[in-house]
């Protein structure tokens, strides 16, 4: 039982300090005082229903987060207040933003929040609209700014997809001059076999050899050599040519090299050709072998390079899930390969500025979740990691089943690292150690909102010089949006 409210009690609260007599009877008559025992006075995300200041004891308050309750305050100060404090903005369903409970008996001034709101209404209807106007201000402004770091990240793609469709479709441009300038040889050659300068049995031994070298360079593949071993075959070939008489013998060579043909191939074609009439020359034949495997090199080319426009496409479209529900279930292995290929390929591999090592645990089952937004905050953590690096390091990415009901990913950098004066201001909006002009400060923020408040999970960071981790936790089954129907997932794997 609670003991009587006083005015000049709640005058002594900072929070009522400047109210007049007939206010501060308004709220007593309005209001009443409560002693709570340790333990819970409201729980986040149930209906605010009062409006409690503090007079005695100690509160702390806790918000939610990785499927803990994390601590953010607490204090034994007078005339601190919780619950539901915003009751006066109209038209908004009104929840606990945070949980509270009192640590020992505790006594508070509690008004209903129906009362509370009746009461600013009436006695500050300026500051009510103002505050108002603030809240939903902010709300709507997080949104247009929300709206244009997606916009940000979508310039990325477009700049990153840009750059790298460039090198397969300039390939293909070569690919296809040099394919018309070897088929117009080739229809030269047609020519001398209308004039009968090779007989049917010299004509179909060509055709032979050009069908086993066309098959030859078709399961070849390139081998690693390097600029010397490249060189000493070609010198070998180059030298075979010219003893056995063939012109332009070493514009021939780096074609056969190319190709995987060898000495061996060469004795082979050569007594091919003496087996027929002496009209089917070596040369001919030579000549016959270098525009086919022209032709199926450049074929090649075309048709890797339309592979790697298909792929980088492919990518785009896994990353910015175009073709998908918002909320659905997915492979977070996958979600994170296609932003590195499509967003930074070109920095991050094996043979790139960047090197990549993976630590990936195969157990992790697909989880619900919004693939889209997971990507987004991917892609800054990982972006903000290269430009630590300036550009040269190594990226490592880890991914861990905690339990059955959350999953652990890590993206690490070993660049100089966050100073400790930062690192508790890292998801603040706006706030960004970048040059002027070179970073909204809202990157880091809406990684967080996606992963803390759209899917309940928790990310922080780690960092010291040539070591910074951002550790994210994600649940195996993220909240659904109110529209979708959950029960039609499948369930995640234990």
């Amino acid at each position: 039982m609670g003991d009587k409210c006083l005015p000049d009690e709640l005058r002594t609260l900072f929070l009522f300090e400047k109210l007049d007599d007939r206010q501060l009877r308004t709220l007593c008559d309005n209001g009443h005082i409560a002693v709570y025992e340790p333990g819970p006075v409201c729980i986040e995300g149930e209906p605010a229903t009062c409006f409690y200041v503090l007079l005695d004891g100690e509160l702390v308050m806790s918000k939610r987060s990785g499927g803990v309750d994390i601590e953010t305050n607490r204090t034994s100060q007078r005339g601190v207040y919780c619950g539901a404090w915003s009751a006066y903005i109209p038209d908004e369903e009104q929840v606990y933003e945070a949980s509270v409970r009192v640590t020992k008996p505790s006594r508070f001034f509690v008004l209903d929040a129906g009362a509370f709101a009746d009461f600013m209404k009436t006695e500050f209807p300026m500051a009510v609209h103002l505050l108002e106007g603030h809240r939903v201000g902010g709300r709507r402004q997080s949104q247009v700014l929300g709206q244009r770091e997606k916009l940000l990240a979508l310039g990325t793609i477009t700049a990153g997809l840009t750059h790298q469709l460039n090198n397969p479709a300039a390939a293909t441009a070569r690919a296809v001059a040099d394919l018309r300038e070897g088929v117009s040889k080739m229809r030269h050659k047609l020519a001398m076999v209308a004039d009968g300068k090779f007989t049917p049995e010299a004509l179909r031994t060509l055709v032979s050899i050009q069908d086993e070298v066309a098959e030859q360079v078709a399961k070849h593949k390139a081998e690693e050599l390097t600029a010397l071993e490249t060189s000493d075959r070609e010198d070998q070939i180059g030298e075979w040519l010219e003893d056995h008489g063939i012109a332009v013998a070493w514009e021939y060579a780096p074609t056969f090299v190319e190709a995987g043909l060898d000495i061996d191939w060469l004795e082979r074609i050569e007594a091919s050709v003496d087996a027929v009439d002496a009209t089917a020359s070596l040369q001919s034949a030579i000549g016959w072998l270098k525009y086919t495997i022209d032709t199926e090199l450049r074929m090649n080319e075309i048709a890797d390079a339309s592979k790697r426009i298909s792929a980088l496409l492919a990518g785009a479209k896994q990353y910015s899930q175009m073709d998908r529900a918002p909320y659905q279930v997915a492979n977070i292995h996958e979600l994170l390969h296609s932003t590195l290929k499509t967003l930074f390929g070109d920095k991050v591999g094996a043979d790139k500025p960047i090197k990549l090592v993976k630590d990936l645990d195969k157990s992790i089952p697909e989880i619900a979740c919004y693939p889209g937004d997971l990507n987004e905050v991917w892609s800054n953590i990982i972006h903000n990691a290269i430009q630590a690096m300036d550009g040269h390091g190594t990226l490592t990415i880890r991914t861990a089943r905690l339990d059955d009901n959350m999953i652990r990913v890590e993206i690490g950098d070993d660049g100089p690292g966050v100073a400790e004066e930062n690192l508790s201001r890292i998801f603040t909006p706006f706030f960004t150690t970048k040059p002027f002009g070179q970073g909204t400060g809202l990157g880091l923020d809406l990684a967080r909102r996606i992963i803390v408040e759209k899917h309940k999970g928790d990310i922080r960071v780690e960092s010291q010089p040539g070591d910074t981790r951002f550790i994210i936790l994600l649940p195996l089954v993220a909240p659904a949006p109110v529209a979708d129907t959950p029960t039609e997932l499948p369930e995640p794997a234990k």
